[in-house]
C-alpha cells in the first residue's frame, strides 16, 4: 500500500505499538535538542536517572534563550550546562552561537532521523525530512538515556501545495494562511505533511518557517520531503554526505486533506494577541508602529535578513520606530556581513543584537506600553514580550521592514511600487560554516571525571507524593480558552533567570492571570485549577507543570489540553481531567470545593469519573484519556517516582 512520508518515518523508528490514529506508540529517538530555558532541568533529570553517557546518536544543548547576564544567575546556569554536557556526553553550543532550531538544522539535522526536543518549535526540523517532535524535558531526558519516545499516533494531514508565491509574499504568509484557515488548535492530534508541485518554490529555510509555526497550529509536527531543496541546503553547509531522499509514495492517501495555492496568497499579519487572529495586511494598513523586530526561529534564514537589508538600502527607518535585528546564528551574521547586508541595516538605523532568541522569549526588546510592535516571531501571547499590556503583531520580514520604513503597518507591495524596490536578493551558494562555538563531548574516559558545577541558583528537583485515595480541594483559579504556558509560568527577564530554582520560580506562577495566586496557593495547599479549551498551548516548558505542582495543584480540569502540556502534567503527577460536558466549566466558581472519591480506583478503571461540587451540592462527570502507562505515572506522583520504584 502506498505510504505517506510521515508513515515511512514512523515505521522506520517504531519500537512498540501500532501506527493507528489514537493508539499509543513508542519511537526510537536518534537525536535530541535542549535549550537553556529547559535544559537545566533535563540535566538534573539525567542526574536523577543516574545516567553514565548519552545513548542517542547525537544530543545537543544550546544556549540561546537567556543571554542577558544582569546578575550571576544566568552565568551560573551556563557553567552548569557546559559541565553537565561534558559529563553526560552532549554537544554544547555556547552562548551567542545561535538559536537552537536553525543552528541544529545547519550542523546536525539529517533526513530520515527522529529528533525529540524540549522546545515546542523542535518541529522546525521537519523541513529537512526529519520526524521532529517537541516534548517536555523529562521525555527528552528519557530519550537521552536510550528510552523510546511515547505518544499518541496522530492522524496524517496532507496539505497539497500548488503554484508559487507572488512577489512580496513569502513563507511566513504561507503558515499565516494556515492559521487564518484553521486557528491555533486546528491541527491538534495531527502531523501536517506538505506535498505537491508547489514545494519546488520553497527553499529548505522557507520550509523551516512553515514547519516551525506548525506548533502554533497545535500540530504534533510537520514534515516536508527531503528533495533537491534539502540537498542544496546541506551542500551549502558542506554536509552533502548527510543527504538521503525521503518522500511520500506517489499514490499515498492521507487521513485528512487540504489544498493551498501559493500563487493566490497575499501579505498577512496576525493581530494581538494570538497567532490565529490573522488578517490581510491591507485590512490594517496605516496603523502606527513603534517597534519592528526581525529574527527568531520562525524566520531564521539568511534570505529573511537579506530581504530586509535590500529594502532599507539607501533609505532611513522612521524616526519613531526602533528597528531591531536579531541574527539567528553566527554563521548567518557572518554571511550577512559578507554580502554587505550588515552595513545596509546599520546605516538605515537598525539596532544589531547578538545571535539568540532575545525578545521572542521576553529577554529584552520589550515594547513601550500602548505602542504596536511588529515581529517576525512565532508567538504574540499576552505579555510574552515583557510588557504586560503589549500589542504584538506577527508578520513576514517584508511586511515588518515596510513598517520600519514608514512608521505604520504597510503592505510591502504598496511600498515597493512607491520606492521601486525589488523582491530579488542574491545569496551565496556556500554558507560561512562556523563550528568554533560548538563544543564536542569529551571521550567517555574523560567524561566520567567531570563533575557538573552547580551554582547557588540551581535547586534540587522537588519530590512529589503519590496521588491520594480521595481528592477534596478548592478551585483556586478558573481560566478561559487558549491559556498559554507563558501565562502559567512566565519567561521574561524577571522569571527566566530562575528557571533552575523551582521554589523561587514558583513565585511567578499564574501571576499574569492572578497576581495573588502564589500567595493564595501557599496558604491553601492542595487545590485544583479549572481551564477552558486548548489549556497549556505554546511553549514546551515543563516549569508550567512543576511550579503549579510545587504550589499544591493536584488536578487540572479543562475542556481540552494542548498536547505537550497535557503530557507534562502527567509527568509531574498532576491529574489532567476533561469535562465530559464542556458546559460544566461555567457552573464552577472560584473557591468551590470539588471532591473525587476513590480517585485512584476511578482513574484506573477508565470511563467517566464522578466529580462532586460540595460547595454547590452539584455533580458532573469528567474523563482523563490517559494510557495505562500514564495512569501509573499519575498514581505514583509523576514519572520520576514511578521509575524509581520500578525494579
Amino acid at each position: 500500500m502506498p505510504r505517506t512520508l510521515a508513515h515511512k518515518l514512523i515505521d522506520a523508528h517504531l519500537v512498540d505499538g501500532e501506527a493507528t490514529p489514537g493508539a499509543e506508540i513508542a519511537l526510537r529517538v536518534d537525536q535530541t535538542l535542549t535549550q537553556d530555558a529547559t535544559g537545566t532541568l533535563v540535566m538534573q533529570e539525567l542526574e536523577a536517572f543516574g545516567l553514565d553517557r548519552a545513548r542517542t546518536e547525537l544530543s545537543a544543548q544550546y544556549v540561546d534563550h537567556n543571554l542577558l547576564q544582569a546578575d550571576e544567575k544566568n552565568a551560573e546556569d551556563h557553567t552548569y550546562l557546559r559541565t553537565a554536557c561534558a559529563r553526560y556526553g552532549l554537544w554544547y553550543s555556547r552562548p551567542g552561537n545561535g538559536v537552537s532550531h536553525p543552528t541544529h538544522m545547519q550542523r546536525f539535522g539529517a533526513p530520515g532521523k527522529t529528533l525529540a526536543g524540549s522546545d515546542s518549535h523542535t518541529c522546525a526540523a521537519g523541513s529537512l525530512g526529519m520526524l521532529a517532535i517537541g516534548v517536555g524535558g523529562l521525555e527528552v531526558a528519557l530519550a537521552i538515556t536510550g528510552q523510546p519516545l511515547r505518544l499518541r499516533m496522530p492522524r496524517i494531514w496532507g496539505v497539497r501545495l500548488t503554484g508559487a508565491p507572488p512577489p512580496w509574499v513569502s513563507a511566513k504568509d504561507v503558515v499565516l494562511e494556515m492559521l487564518r484557515r484553521h486557528g491555533v488548535s486546528g491541527a491538534t492530534g495531527r502531523i501536517i505533511e506538505y506535498h505537491g508541485p508547489g514545494l519546488a518554490s520553497l527553499s529548505a529555510m522557507d520550509r523551516h518557517v512553515i514547519a516551525n509555526m506548525g506548533a502554533e497550529l497545535g500540530a504534533t509536527t510537520s514534515v516536508f520531503p527531503a528533495d533537491d531543496a534539502v540537498r542544496d541546503f546541506l551542500r551549502a553547509e558542506d554536509r552533502d554526505t548527510d543527504f538521503t531522499e525521503w518522500a511520500a509514495d506517489d499514490d499515498a492517501t492521507y487521513d485528512l486533506t487540504d489544498d493551498l495555492d501559493l500563487s493566490r496568497l497575499e501579505p498577512l499579519i496576525a493581530r494581538p494577541c494570538s497567532p490565529g487572529d490573522v488578517v490581510a495586511v491591507r485590512e490594517v494598513a496605516g496603523t502606527d508602529v513603534g517597534q519592528v523586530v526581525i529574527g527568531s526561529s520562525a524566520n531564521p534564514g539568511l534570505r529573511d535578513f537579506a530581504i530586509a537589508a535590500a529594502m532599507v538600502r539607501g533609505h532611513r527607518t522612521a524616526a519613531q520606530v526602533s528597528f531591531d535585528v536579531n541574527p539567528t546564528s553566527r554563521e548567518i551574521l557572518t554571511d550577512l556581513a559578507r554580502i554587505g547586508a550588515v552595513g545596509d541595516l546599520i546605516t538605515a538605523g537598525a539596532r544589531l543584537h547578538q545571535a539568540g532568541c532575545l525578545g521572542c522569549i521576553g529577554m529584552g526588546q520589550a515594547p513601550a506600553t500602548g505602542q504596536n510592535s511588529l515581529r517576525t516571531f512565532p508567538r504574540n501571547f499576552p505579555g510574552r514580550s515583557g510588557t504586560p499590556q503589549d500589542s504584538v503583531w506577527l508578520c513576514s520580514p517584508e511586511t515588518a521592514t515596510a513598517a520600519a520604513l514608514t512608521g505604520r503597518i504597510t503592505d510591502p507591495r504598496d511600498l515597493a511600487d512607491r520606492l521601486g524596490l525589488t523582491h530579488e536578493v542574491a545569496l551565496p551558494e556556500r554558507a560561512s560554516v562556523n563550528t568554533g562555538m560548538l563544543v564536542a563531548p569529551p571521550p567517555p574516559d574523560e567524561a566520567v571525571q567531570v563533575r557538573p558545577v552547580k551554582g547557588p541558583n540551581i535547586s534540587a528537583l522537588p519530590e512529589f507524593t503519590a496521588l491520594p485515595e480521595n481528592i477534596e480541594a478548592p478551585v483556586l483559579l478558573i481560566t478561559g480558552d487558549d491559556v498559554s504556558t507563558d501565562e502559567i509560568s512566565p519567561a521574561g527577564a524577571h522569571a527566566l533567570p530562575l528557571r533552575s530554582n523551582i521554589p523561587e520560580l514558583a513565585r511567578f506562577t499564574f501571576t499574569r492571570l492572578d497576581p495573588d495566586y502564589p500567595d493564595r496557593a501557599e496558604r491553601t495547599g492542595a487545590h485544583l485549577i479549572v481551564g477552558g479549551d486548548n489549556y497549556g498551548q505554546g511553549s514546551s516548558r515543563e516549569h508550567a507543570a512543576i511550579t503549579p505542582r510545587y504550589l499544591g495543584v493536584q488536578v487540572v480540569l479543562a475542556k481540552s489540553f494542548a498536547r505537550i502540556h497535557w503530557q507534562n502534567l502527567v509527568n509531574f503527577g498532576i491529574l489532567p481531567l476533561r469535562f465530559t460536558d464542556p458546559a460544566d466549566h461555567d457552573r464552577i466558581t472560584t473557591g468551590d470545593v470539588l471532591r473525587i472519591d476513590d480517585a485512584r480506583d476511578a482513574i484506573t478503571g477508565g470511563g467517566d469519573i464522578t466529580v462532586r461540587n460540595t460547595t454547590q451540592s452539584d455533580t458532573f462527570t469528567a474523563t482523563h484519556h490517559l494510557s495505562e502507562r500514564q495512569v501509573q505515572a499519575v498514581l505514583a506522583g509523576g514519572l520520576i517516582p514511578l521509575l524509581a520504584a520500578s525494579p
